[in-house]
């Protein structure tokens, strides 16, 4: 018999995320000048940062490549960003070799074709609401919010809630 999602997510020590879709809604203002500017969800960052804090390795896979992504996601603590990848798979095996990680302790969410592959080789596949038909059927969560909506925050509290450090972590803040 297979496992919950929610059975899956106590084995968790790693999380890996696309941006574009995912810590993003998708879409890109384009300027006059040609700068790409994406939006960002607060409470993701938040999120992202108290899993760092808790000793959650936390690792960025894209497909894009935008220097005020990188500055926003080293300002929440994140040192893996792997920004202008082009084989996701690639880099995945590379960065769970580097650091001993099992694939079965990963939970990656994605929402396109580009994830699908690395999607494949994770414990916890897990994509936002409105991710491609062919993302949301290979995941074993599918958040019930949009990306760039939160959709980050609801994986990593649930997670941290699963294994008793979500709580432990908002105590700590404000003793």
């Amino acid at each position: 018999m297979s496992k919950s999602y929610k059975e899956l997510m106590n084995d968790i020590t790693t999380f890996i995320f696309d941006v574009d879709g995912v810590l993003t809604d998708g879409t890109i203002h384009v300027t006059e000048t040609g700068e790409l500017l994406r939006n960002m969800n607060i409470r993701d960052g938040y999120a992202m940062k108290a899993a760092v804090e808790n000793g959650y390795q936390v690792c960025i896979i894209s497909g894009g490549n935008n220097d005020g992504v990188r500055t926003r996601l080293r300002n929440l603590g994140i040192t893996d960003i792997h920004l202008g990848v082009h084989n996701k798979v690639d880099v995945y095996k590379e960065y769970i070799d580097i650091y001993n990680i099992s694939p079965h302790q990963v939970l990656y969410m994605g929402d396109d074709i580009p994830d699908f592959w690395v999607m494949q080789e994770v414990g916890l596949p897990t994509c936002p609401q409105d991710a491609s038909p062919e993302i949301k059927k290979i995941c074993k969560y599918i958040s019930h919010i949009n990306g760039g909506k939160g959709s980050v925050r609801d994986v990593i509290e649930q997670v941290m809630k699963v294994q008793g450090k979500w709580l432990e972590h908002f105590d700590a803040k404000f003793d």
